[in-house]
């Protein structure tokens, strides 16, 4: 078994690990994994306290750097009637420019972060702990362009989500951008 130290964290491969994912990003993952090499070797996932989640508290707590924490945040629009969904992938040293850049994206006349109760339902994801990683089919995940940028303080490593509040993945920010779905867009994040 693959482990690894971030921050005060002891880092396992995901794929030996589903007990520490949400069930949705368990399957992702192992899917991901199936069709690309490396994802099983560079995908880990680390157990945390669970009332550490937030980021802010993650990061003091596990002394992990703050600008490897990339955020997840479910938004929604509709027009003519059609509703559209997208996952925005930030830094935590950012926040998604959802009344600008997401609109647009999404093609939508106003956009908003989905309520919590919806966004966990529809995910099958915890609050605190949504990824990337699993979420359901026709949600489009938009990634700003700083999350693939190799900070070479960081190796190269960004921390996201498990899908629930007691773990979190750490995997390099290239491969996260390679993930099944995801769209690279400059200027999805404000400073």
């Amino acid at each position: 078994m693959t482990t690894t130290t971030l921050g005060s964290l002891t880092w396992e491969r995901a794929v030996d690990r589903p007990d520490l994912l949400a069930a949705p990003t368990a399957a992702a993952v192992a899917a991901w994994a199936a069709a690309d090499p490396d994802v099983a070797d560079a995908v880990l996932v680390a157990a945390i306290d669970p009332g550490l989640a937030d980021t802010a508290a993650m990061t003091e707590a596990y002394d992990l750097p703050l600008a490897a924490s990339v955020n997840c945040v479910l938004v929604a629009g509709r027009r003519a009637g059609e509703e559209k969904v997208a996952a925005a992938l930030v830094r935590a040293t950012t926040r998604a420019d959802v009344n600008n850049a997401v609109k647009r994206l999404l093609d939508v006349r106003k956009a908003s972060f989905l309520p919590m109760d919806r966004a966990t339902a529809e995910s099958g994801m915890e609050y605190g702990g949504i990824t990337p990683l699993g979420l359901p089919a026709g949600y489009r995940v938009l990634a700003d362009a700083s999350v693939a940028a190799d900070d070479p303080a960081l190796d190269g490593t960004v921390v996201i989500g498990s899908g629930i509040r007691g773990s979190k993945i750490a995997l390099p920010g290239a491969l996260l951008v390679r993930a099944p779905g995801v769209e690279v867009v400059e200027g999805l994040a404000l400073a």
